[in-house]
């Protein structure tokens, strides 16, 4: 059954989203479930994804995918103070502290264009692809040095049409690129070993943004430099924490 078919799986990625305050248009909600498809039917790349989580795509992946652009929407929900103007680095800072109060959703998606976002093991795509779909003013590279799932996105890049995606088919370290605004990484490794790797690939103030399981970081509570985002996905157990810390 095809995603866009799917309404149980539909429901709770909705659900899910309405849940955190964020409803996306019938567009961009079906070039996710597009994507979903041509993870869970594109077969000539390798097996992409484990039959257990090709039943629940975007309850787990998409919605754990698109949980930092939720967390950068619920920072920018407060009203806006009258006559306030935002810096890129202003954004940066508020969204790795958790406070963006005062910004308009406008304002932030403003303050974001054209910035720079790399994807640490990109793998078959999550989190890079469905946050270049509902971020279209971000450049996004995913980053994988793993030849099939270099091909495997550069298709799917094709087919959703996606001008702000850019696959690299290298390790983030001999990747070239830097002076990055954020880079990311989903279940990559320890969170000391994702930031080694993605700090010397970050521009001064940009962001470091990782989704973990909670007790894989539960040590860094009382880290200063540190900031922790605790939430749950639909019908799953365990606890999840997205985490990030800021190249001062």
């Amino acid at each position: 059954m095809k995603y866009s078919e799917n309404e149980e799986q539909k429901n709770l990625l909705n659900q899910f989203l309405a849940s955190n305050g964020v409803e996306l248009s019938a567009d961009v909600l079906e070039k996710l479930y597009a994507f979903a498809d041509l993870v869970i039917d594109t077969k000539e790349y390798g097996n992409l994804i484990s039959e257990k989580d090709s039943q629940k795509f975007l309850s787990r992946h998409i919605a754990d995918s698109l949980v930092p652009y939720i967390h950068i929407r619920q920072m920018a929900g407060n009203p806006p103070h009258t006559g306030t103007s935002h810096t890129k680095e202003q954004v940066l800072k508020c969204v790795a502290a958790g406070s963006v109060a005062g910004m308009t959703h406008c304002e932030v998606a403003a303050s974001l264009k054209g910035k720079r976002w790399a994807d640490m093991g990109a793998g078959a795509g999550c989190p890079s692809f469905p946050l270049a779909i509902v971020m279209p003013e971000v450049q996004f590279y995913a980053v994988e040095p793993r030849n099939k799932r270099v091909q495997f996105m550069n298709f799917v890049k094709d087919q959703l049409h996606l001008d702000n995606m850019t696959v690299v088919g290298k390790r983030f370290e001999t990747s070239g690129l830097a002076y990055l605004d954020f880079v990311s990484c989903r279940a990559l490794s320890t969170f000391e070993n994702d930031w080694e790797r993605a700090q010397p690939g970050l521009a001064r103030g940009g962001q470091f943004v990782t989704l973990k399981s909670y007790n894989n970081i539960v040590h860094l509570e009382n880290d200063p430099a540190v900031h922790i985002y605790k939430y749950a996905l639909p019908q799953e157990e365990q606890e999840y924490a997205l985490v990030t810390r800021g190249n001062e």
